[in-house]
């Protein structure tokens, strides 16, 4: 079995150069079932796992999928993202305490988004986003356990598809301590070009959307990976909610 410290220093390995493609699994058989395919890290996703529970995205509560997590990141081999949503907590301090109990589950990497949860869609101010970040960036940091923080810029989901905007995010979260930067949304080769420039050399994930840039594209963009959300997850259901409709007189 791949040790914990092992599964984390290939993780930032795989963000040094090239291009890996990250799929999102939303339970644990789905995980092992993508880890025998050959792919070289997986990530969790929020609104797959919820949708196991019946629930809405963003309807999990943290100590839930922090036992996701950690049966997840136990059970393979692969370097294991979580997508930790926005901390579970609003105030840095308590960013910095969840980001602490994430670590300790074993995943080697984690994602910080800054998007206003509950109440009207929108993004958290920009200069409380950056102290978020920064105090993720102490928590991974205090016990030197080299998982990759992954910081997100959810505008393009919340009705702000402001692509300068954006760029401008994910630069303050760069210099705030994130490893990767990740903006869910943009779809054209022009404007995910334009990030990757933007804020080189930091490594840009991208979420894998039709229509878009194909993976052999992406990689010619200088996009270091990509990752599918929810997609697999949904695209399970669908094909369940069909067979079901099948058995109905």
């Amino acid at each position: 079995m791949t040790t914990v410290a092992e599964k984390r220093a290939a993780f930032r390995r795989l963000h040094e150069s090239g291009f890996f493609v990250l799929p999102n699994p939303w339970d644990l058989g789905s995980a092992l079932h993508l880890q025998t395919m050959g792919f070289k890290a997986l990530a969790s996703t929020s609104s797959g796992f919820a949708l196991t529970l019946g629930r809405p995205d963003y309807g999990i509560e943290r100590d839930e999928l922090l036992d996701h997590l950690r049966s997840l990141a136990g059970a393979i081999d692969l370097p294991f993202n979580a997508d930790f949503e926005g901390g579970y907590a609003v105030e840095p301090e308590g960013v910095d305490a969840n980001v602490r109990l994430a670590v300790e589950t074993g995943v080697a990497g984690l994602s910080i988004e800054d998007r206003v949860v509950g109440g009207d869609p929108g993004l958290l101010e920009l200069g409380l986003a950056v102290e978020r970040m920064k105090a993720a960036r102490a928590a991974i940091d205090q016990d030197a356990s080299g998982v990759v923080l992954v910081g997100r810029c959810e505008g393009y989901l919340v009705g702000q598809p402001d692509l300068a905007a954006t760029i401008a995010r994910l630069q303050a979260y760069g210099e705030a301590g994130a490893d990767c930067l990740y903006a869910p949304g943009p779809r054209t080769k022009e404007d995910i070009a334009v990030i990757v420039k933007a804020v080189a050399p930091i490594p840009v994930n991208v979420l894998l959307r039709d229509p878009g840039p194909t993976l052999a594209e992406l990689a010619d963009l200088g996009v270091r990976r990509a990752s599918t959300g929810g997609a697999l997850a949904f695209t399970a259901w669908r094909a369940f909610t069909e067979a079901a409709k099948a058995l109905l007189p």
